[in-house]
Order: C-alpha cells, then sequence, then structure tokens
C-alpha cells in the first residue's frame, strides 16, 4: 500500500496505526527491507521523503548497481526477481589488469558455477522494487512524507510525521544513507574519511560486444571499471580519477571525455559514445562503531561505506537486510517482540563483524593500487599473476565477488521460508 499524505487534509490512516518494523528510508536498501520483512508476515512501514514519482521517471541516468549472485538470488526469493526479468545483464567473467599490460586476473567460472552476478540499471531496480511494494499485503509506505519527531524508548517507539500522521513501532530501522541523522541522534560514533579520489560515472555504447564481461584496469590515478548491461554493446563506467582533476575532467566536452576515456580502455571495445549523462560524486569510508541501539538498528549505508572499487557497497546492504530478517523473523516465532535486545544483539554479532572485514578489505585494496610509481605497478602485476596461478586464492576472491563468503543469512541461500 502506497500513501501520498497531503498535509493539508485529515490523514487516511488512524490516528495511531501501531506496526511492528518502522523503516526511515525507502531507497534500494530500506524498500527491500520492507518487502522481506512483509513476505514473513512482518507489519511493516516504510517512511520516504522522495516522490516516488520522480524516483522511477523514465530515462537513463548512467547509474547501475552490480548485484552480487546471491543478493539475486535473495531478490528473487522476496518477488523482485520476477520484475527485473529481461532488465539485468549477467556478468559471467570479470578481468583486473595493471593497466593494458600482460599478468591479467581472469575470473571465468565454470559452466556450471552460474553467473558472478548481474549488472541492473538503478532505475530499473527502483521500479521492480516498487512494484513489489505495491503488491505487498503487510507492507504500507508513508511516501512522500518524513518523521519530524522520534521518541525512542525502551517501551517502543512513536513517530509523528510531517503528514500529521502518528505511527508506533517496537522497532525502528535507519535506512537513510551516509548521513544518517538518526544514526547521529542516537550518538553512535563513526570512523570516517575521505579518499582523495572522485568517481566519474555513465554509460557507453561501444561497438565490438563486452561478451558479458566486467573489466576492472588500475591506473597510477585511480582505477576504471567497464561493467556489463543490456545490449550487449553497451557498459556502464566507473572512473575513478583524482580529486584535483575531476572538475576539470568533467568540464570537458563529450567529445574529448570519451577520447579521454578511450585512452584508458586501449580501444578493445572500437568506437564508443556515451549512453547516458555523465556525473560524479566524491569517494569516502565510513563505518558506525555499532549498528543497535535501544529498539534501533542500522541497515546499509548508515552503518557503513565503502569504496566501490569491489562493486559490494549494496551488497553489504543487502546482506544487513537478509541478516535482520532472519533474525527477527526467528525471534517473533519464539514470541519476541522484534525490538528486544536479545535480537539487536545477535543482529550486532552477526552484521558488525562481516561488514567490518568486508571494509577493511576493501579499503586496503584500495591503498594497494593507490600507490604511485613503477615499483607498485610492478608489485601489483605480480600479485595478480599469483593470484591467478592459485586455484584457492582465485576461488577466495570468486566467492567474495558472488557475495558468497562468510556466515550468510538463510534469506540469501533461498532457505528462510
Amino acid at each position: 500500500m502506497l500513501y501520498f499524505p497531503i498535509p493539508s487534509q485529515t490523514p487516511r490512516h488512524s490516528p495511531m496505526e501501531r506496526f511492528d518494523v518502522v523503516i526511515l528510508g525507502g531507497g534500494l536498501v530500506g524498500l527491500t527491507l520492507g518487502i522481506a520483512l512483509s513476505g514473513h508476515g512482518v507489519k511493516t512501514a516504510v517512511i520516504d521523503p522522495a516522490d516516488p514519482v520522480g524516483v522511477t521517471a523514465a530515462g537513463f541516468d548512467g547509474r547501475v548497481s552490480a548485484i552480487s549472485s546471491t543478493s539475486y538470488a535473495m531478490m528473487t526469493a522476496i518477488g523482485v526477481g520476477r520484475h527485473l526479468e529481461g532488465k539485468g545483464c549477467p556478468i559471467d567473467r570479470i578481468w583486473v589488469s595493471d593497466g593494458l599490460a600482460p599478468g591479467a586476473l581472469d575470473f571465468a567460472p565454470d559452466a556450471d558455477d552460474g553467473v558472478m552476478g548481474t549488472m541492473v540499471p538503478n532505475r530499473d531496480l527502483r521500479v521492480a522494487l516498487a512494484q513489489t511494494a505495491d503488491e505487498a499485503v503487510n507492507l504500507t509506505r508513508f511516501q512522500p512524507d518524513r518523521a519530524i519527531h522520534v521518541d525512542r524508548n525502551a517501551d517502543g517507539v512513536t513517530l509523528t510525521l510531517a503528514s500529521g500522521a502518528t505511527i508506533q513501532g517496537a522497532l525502528l530501522v535507519a535506512a537513510e544513507g551516509r548521513n544518517s541523522p538518526t544514526r547521529e541522534a542516537a550518538g553512535i560514533n563513526t570512523t570516517r574519511w575521505q579518499y582523495k579520489h572522485t568517481a566519474m560515472v555513465t554509460a557507453i555504447d561501444h561497438e565490438v560486444p563486452h561478451a558479458n564481461t566486467a573489466y576492472e584496469i588500475f591506473y597510477v590515478g585511480g582505477p576504471f571499471a567497464l561493467l556489463p548491461m543490456l545490449p550487449g554493446t553497451r557498459s556502464a563506467v566507473v572512473w575513478t580519477v583524482p580529486t584535483e582533476q575531476a572538475p576539470a575532467m568533467m568540464k570537458l566536452s563529450d567529445r574529448a571525455w570519451l577520447a579521454e576515456a578511450q585512452k584508458r580502455i586501449g580501444g578493445f571495445l572500437g568506437e564508443i559514445a556515451l549512453a547516458g549523462p555523465r556525473s560524479s560524486y566524491p569517494l569516502g569510508f565510513h563505518h558506525a562503531a555499532r549498528i543497535t541501539d535501544t529498539r534501533l538498528a542500522l541497515v546499509g549505508d548508515s552503518a557503513h561505506a565503502i569504496h566501490p572499487i569491489a562493486g559490494q557497497g549494496v551488497n553489504l546492504g543487502f546482506r544487513d537486510v537478509a541478516a535482520l530478517v532472519e533474525v527477527l523473523v526467528e525471534g517473533m516465532r519464539l514470541g519476541l517482540d522484534p525490538g528486544d535486545a536479545q535480537l539487536l544483539a545477535r543482529y550486532q554479532r552477526w552484521r558488525g563483524l562481516d561488514s567490518m572485514m568486508t571494509s577493511v578489505a576493501m579499503d586496503g585494496l584500495v591503498r594497494l593500487f593507490d600507490v604511485p610509481g613503477k615499483l607498485p605497478s610492478l608489485v601489483r602485476r605480480a600479485g595478480l599473476a599469483a593470484v591467478q596461478r592459485s586455484g584457492a586464492l582465485k576461488g577466495r576472491f570468486m566467492a567474495e565477488a558472488r557475495g558468497q563468503s562468510g556466515a550468510l543469512p538463510r534469506l540469501l541461500t533461498g532457505e528462510l521460508i
């Protein structure tokens, strides 16, 4: 159910409607959580200030998400997958190289191993989530709307919305993004820093088909990633440059920018042309010291944000979703309140460790490839060659890419019914 609040009118809902879980933020992670909880009979509310028409408006803005194979399995399990059919491009192969020199690391799984992930345009993902949410029986969306007052204590959570509605819940979930006001209000400290890099994002059409291959090409200035999209002659570009160079690069004409991009590609995709607008954003890292508080849980970027070097950002958020759903559903089946401190402690132990390990690993990878000079480049090439020769190391990296490392929540494996 989608509720469009109009402040000048009396809200359609009762003065004090009660939910099991209230989610602040209806983006990719927040709405996925709402849908997954609803499917298990958990009465859930999602509050989001964005105009629902605007976020699903027609047109491609160049942004895409790399959905790991386990995350995609979860999307299928909760009913989103059927709305994504024909929209995503499978990643059958990942090619990692230091520049265009020999010694690349080639991840090509066996035919019976399945795809390593799926590239999905963000708009298609938002539309699929909205369509699934419309079908969800136990989910109510207050959108556009926002909480203007939140009272959270040992007995529960009460929110007053800008529309005039007042709702109660047993658990509040913050899915508000990197600058989560709920996290800050809870006094949860974050470790954070900015990288000296900016990511330029767009999509290109190219002459030579990509054959469902994702390319990660490392240069002294930063990695240049090409991510396969549909049709087979379109790829998303995530081009990382030193922050001081980004303004000048973004001011280039489309023709000049494409010429610079072609130098990084080396021409192996033939002629290229822009397929979407160019945008840029600074790159940073943050990790919350804890992801729970009294009747509060953090998910997605509210809890952690990492460098996009391995495309794991949104998948970390989906792992949060799967873990929190499992903890809450199992606890409620035992008769526990969804805001029970025992359940939140289990979620903290589970996701706090996994997200920290992934965050630290990705930060280390960024720093390894950020060292300038010829010697580090030679070391990187030797390292890539060593991983290519080692079946165990290569298998570990492939498991990371698929999102299959660590203790997986059962929602990611299709076992939570």
